[in-house]
């Protein structure tokens, strides 16, 4: 028997030492957070993220002056005292949005029906047992357990609003756009009462936006925008509210402190800022943390940060359309594009005001302004539009392939 030589001799390799990891969502989960995780816009999700967080530092920022304007009428308060409550609304939305953000899309639809019949009963009840803070009248309960029923009314009244108008692609004989009408024109006569004419010009462009979307004809659409500059009139001369404010805008009319003050503080920080906590004219601003927190940061950060949170905002609009291109569902495209109309809208507005190109609404910065109900709203609207993007990606591939075969 031959003996082998010991440079022919099998080598027999060591064992390998196979690292542990932890659990990792493979797109074969077929779990409900393995489905979520793989379907979810994660884009969408990050430019969220990041306008929370710019919220929480201009909280931070304008917190001092709404704690010491507090601290007059009640004990002291510590300078942050605002931050702390932002920061705990924060802990709250997040999972909600993230809870809402995981229904499937006919439970979202369920789940915004439902949404937009218990808050339309509350804002019924507003008058009869709303509480009045700085002369309106637009919250139910008192201190941390107030609640505005129109903030949340909102993203559940535009995934509502597009369910009835995409029933009219079924039935062309339904009286969707009608019916849609007189539901806006309710909200819109209650909102007025509160007053709150900020509100009612977010829930009017909604249908707007909605009707538009739905494909009326241009001899239709043409009457709404008359009928909206009609009421436009109306309003100016009927209702007081609308008339003080265009007046303020337009003719320098009446008491423009507000404006005035919001102006002189969002350029006192020129393009870089004063930096954080240094600035000064804020002390003079109303409502620095809710209303006019954009003119705060344009003072502490300076107007390039104004610039990049405008961005920002953009970012999110854009990604949200590009999500709708091939998406050929009705109700989510009308849903969708609700959605983001309000979101993309109240933002424009509340900048506007900051810098003197609208008259002043009231209306907050979404996920940057401090305020509970503001705050959970947008977190549900956010997760609602979340949950109606999902995509599968692997049914999305098929789909574009489908289509580039037919051509």
């Amino acid at each position: 028997m031959d003996h082998m030589d010991a440079t022919e001799r099998p080598v027999i390799a060591a064992p390998r030492t196979v690292k542990r990891r932890g659990p990792r969502l493979s797109r074969a989960d077929r779990t409900p957070l393995g489905l979520w995780f793989w379907e979810i816009d994660r884009m969408l999700l990050l430019l969220v993220s990041m306008l929370i967080a710019v919220g929480l530092v201009a909280v931070a920022a304008a917190s001092p002056v709404a704690a010491q304007k507090l601290s007059t009428t009640t004990a002291s308060l510590d300078p942050l005292y605002y931050f702390y409550r932002q920061l705990m609304w924060v802990i709250v939305g997040v999972p909600a949005m993230l809870a809402v953000s995981m229904l499937p899309k006919p439970q979202a639809r369920r789940f915004a029906i439902y949404g937009t019949i218990v808050f339309l009963v509350l804002l019924f009840l507003v008058p009869l047992l709303g509480a009045s803070v700085n002369g309106a009248q637009r919250w139910l309960g008192s201190g941390a357990l107030r609640l505005q029923p129109s903030e949340f009314l909102k993203p559940f009244f535009a995934v509502s609003l597009a369910w009835i108008l995409s029933l009219r692609l079924h039935d062309q004989s339904l009286p969707v756009v009608p019916l849609s009408f007189v539901l806006t024109g309710i909200i819109a006569v209650l909102l007025m009462g509160q007053p709150d004419l900020g509100q009612t010009i977010i829930f009017a462009a909604t249908w707007f936006v909605l009707v538009l979307v739905a494909g009326l004809s241009m001899r239709i659409l043409t009457g709404l925008m008359g009928a909206g500059l009609a009421g436009l009139v109306l309003a100016y001369f009927f209702y007081p509210v609308a008339q003080q404010r265009i007046n303020i805008w337009l003719f320098a009319e009446g008491d423009s402190f507000q404006v005035d003050k919001a102006h002189a503080t969002l350029t006192a920080g020129g393009l870089v800022g004063t930096g954080p906590g240094a600035g000064l004219a804020k002390f003079q601003l109303p409502e620095a943390h809710t209303d006019y927190i954009f003119s705060v940061i344009g003072e502490e950060f300076g107007l390039i940060a104004c610039i990049a949170i405008a961005a920002l905002y953009l970012a999110i609009i854009v990604r949200v359309l590009v999500r709708l291109l091939d998406e050929e569902d009705s109700f989510l495209i009308l849903a969708v594009a609700g959605l983001i109309a309000q979101f993309g809208g109240q933002a424009i507005i509340n900048m506007a005001v900051n810098t003197q190109l609208f008259p002043s609404k009231g209306m907050t910065l979404p996920f940057i302004s401090y305020g509970g109900s503001s705050f959970l709203a947008l977190s549900v609207g956010m997760g609602l539009l979340l949950s109606l993007t999902r995509r599968n990606p692997y049914a999305a591939r098929v789909s574009m392939t489908r289509n580039w075969n037919k051509r």
